[in-house]
């Protein structure tokens, strides 16, 4: 059957075909929709495929590792930074193997659309130890979640699987099979011996792992998913030496991109990994000079430059691709020698930055404060993931550091130990049960000087509104961290609000200690959608 897929959407749609029983994901773009689509799918209901958001990435990995330990087969999906919340579970998989396949699925955002950094996940399957997998059309995601689910349980190893955002958002028709294969029975094999990571045991498993190297390359250099393309009518004459004068190395999104500048060069497209050294050799004994046109940071040029000492490779080391950013159908066109057709931007397009939504309470949240810290000298207010974030920016410009999930209330105890007051933490209520619970635990303990403002909406809603794991338990978890109720304070940020909102914190702010106040108003986004819902039930 042919269905039109987001890159997402076919990955989703590949791992429930490939037996999938569980899910575990936090949500981040541009991985959301993995999760999303498998939360709906019919075929997933009815075999009650796990599907419940977790509270992090860490979690998520841990979960995973648990339903493989029981044999079932797993997917674990998140966005490249989330990749660095759960890499001491990540890298370990490798150390206690799998017995239920166990795909990681992550989602790299070069040019940072949404996210802090460039990071290209590929490292992380390679520092592991791991075969990874890089999917370069919609259909490829689809037929790769079985090969990696049958491939994971063959080597017993979990499978890194990285896409970046245009694979992931881009729509293709995809040819899916009209019958998914079963789900696995639960068993016991997993042997306890390679689970529990003792150093006796976890050195065994590692020599066993590094020898089987050599093996993963080999299956890599005969993938179906990495091929040697020889041109039929090459692009130029072959050099006196008999060899073209350029080949490519392309992987991943970047292969479209070569394909559609239209050159008939010798191209080696590269979807499986480790590097398949053998045929990066045959392309150099062909090729004068190599071009390596990949997606993210110079993963495999590094590799190609460093194993075979070759001063003939070129790419994004070189300058012919830019250095960061994504690469284009354009920018590639114009390093394999192809004119670029750019539109022109009329002049006339006024950039539009995001904003907090019209009746966002954050939008009140940043107004008290700003209005309190004004009788201040030097305050400082330490930020967080999330929609709040665009409080950086006018008319409140309201926070000034954001670094990574939790950093907030951390940043602002670091801050105060070195003297710095008022120091003032907002976060999230998502990312607070992400990653900053652990932070208020270490600023109770010490009785820090802060002021900690968890602004709750109700859910997660940088990322479209998936529920957020700790709703209607965030006093409890603050008294349980040891916040004292008289400084622990719940309020309704709204105008009307605004006099009992600013004493509080400025009550709070002369408190020497630890305290946390709440706003707690639902998204406007999620507040439309079901009156809505409500609407359309109560019509129904």
């Amino acid at each position: 059957m042919k269905k039109l897929l987001l890159g997402d959407e076919a990955i989703a749609l590949g791992a429930i075909h490939a037996g999938l029983s569980g899910v575990y994901a936090y949500p981040g773009t541009p991985s959301t929709e993995i999760t999303e689509f498998i939360q709906s799918n019919d075929l997933a209901k009815e075999r009650g495929i796990h599907s419940r958001w977790c509270t992090n990435e860490k979690t998520a990995m841990e979960a995973a590792l648990g339903m493989s330990f029981m044999g079932k087969r797993a997917l674990v999906c998140m966005k490249h930074v989330g990749l660095n919340v759960c890499a001491d579970p990540f890298v370990n998989s490798g150390m206690t193997g799998v017995n239920g396949g166990v795909v990681v699925l992550v989602a790299d955002d070069p040019s940072m659309h949404s996210s802090q950094d460039e990071q290209d996940s590929r490292f992380y399957g390679k520092f592991a130890l791991i075969p990874t997998f890089e999917p370069s059309s919609q259909q490829e995601a689809y037929d790769m979640m079985e090969v990696a689910f049958d491939y994971s349980e063959q080597q017993c190893l979990p499978v890194l699987m990285r896409v970046t955002t245009r694979m992931a958002h881009s729509r293709a028709v995809v040819v899916a099979k009209d019958e998914a294969r079963p789900e696995n029975e639960m068993n016991y094999n997993a042997a306890a011996a390679n689970w529990v990571l003792l150093p006796a045991n976890a050195r065994r498993r590692n020599d066993k792992v590094t020898a089987q190297q050599a093996e993963l390359e080999e299956d890599a250099a005969t993938s179906s998913f990495n091929k040697f393309i020889r041109p039929i009518r090459p692009m130029n004459p072959m050099s006196p030496m008999g060899k073209h004068p350029l080949g490519v190395i392309a992987s991943g999104i970047a292969y479209n991109y070569v394909k559609e500048a239209g050159v008939e060069l010798p191209i080696l497209k590269i979807s499986q990994y480790p590097l398949p050294k053998r045929l990066v050799r045959e392309l150099l004994d062909e090729c004068e000079k190599v071009m390596v046109v990949e997606e993210g940071q110079p993963f495999i040029e590094e590799q190609v430059r460093g194993v075979f000492e070759s001063q003939n490779i070129l790419g994004r080391l070189t300058g012919e691709l830019p250095r960061t950013g994504e690469l284009t159908p354009d920018c590639v066109g114009e390093a394999l020698g192809i004119p670029a057709h750019r539109a022109e931007i009329p002049s006339l397009v006024a950039a539009r930055p995001p904003q907090l939504c019209q009746g966002c309470g954050h939008r009140d949240v940043y107004t008290a404060l700003n209005e309190v810290l004004k009788e201040y000298e030097n305050p400082r207010v330490f930020g967080d993931i999330g929609c709040y974030t665009l409080g950086f920016l006018p008319p409140y410009k309201a926070i000034h550091s954001c670094v990574d999930m939790g950093a907030s209330i951390t940043m602002a105890k670091g801050a105060s130990d070195a003297g710095q007051w008022p120091a003032v933490a907002i976060i999230g209520d998502s990312t607070f049960t992400h990653s900053g619970m652990t932070g208020l635990l270490d600023a109770v303990n010490e009785n820090a000087d802060i002021t900690v403002i968890i602004s709750d909406n109700l859910t997660t809603a940088m990322t479209g509104g998936q529920d957020s794991a700790g709703t209607n338990k965030f006093e409890a978890i603050c008294r349980g961290l040891g916040v004292a109720d008289e400084h622990l304070h719940v309020v309704v940020p709204l105008p009307k609000n605004m006099p009992e909102i600013t004493d509080i914190i400025r009550k709070e702010i002369n408190y020497h200690g630890v305290s946390v106040i709440i706003p707690r108003r639902e998204c406007i986004q999620t507040f439309k959608r079901h009156a809505k819902e409500k609407k359309t039930a109560a019509n129904s």
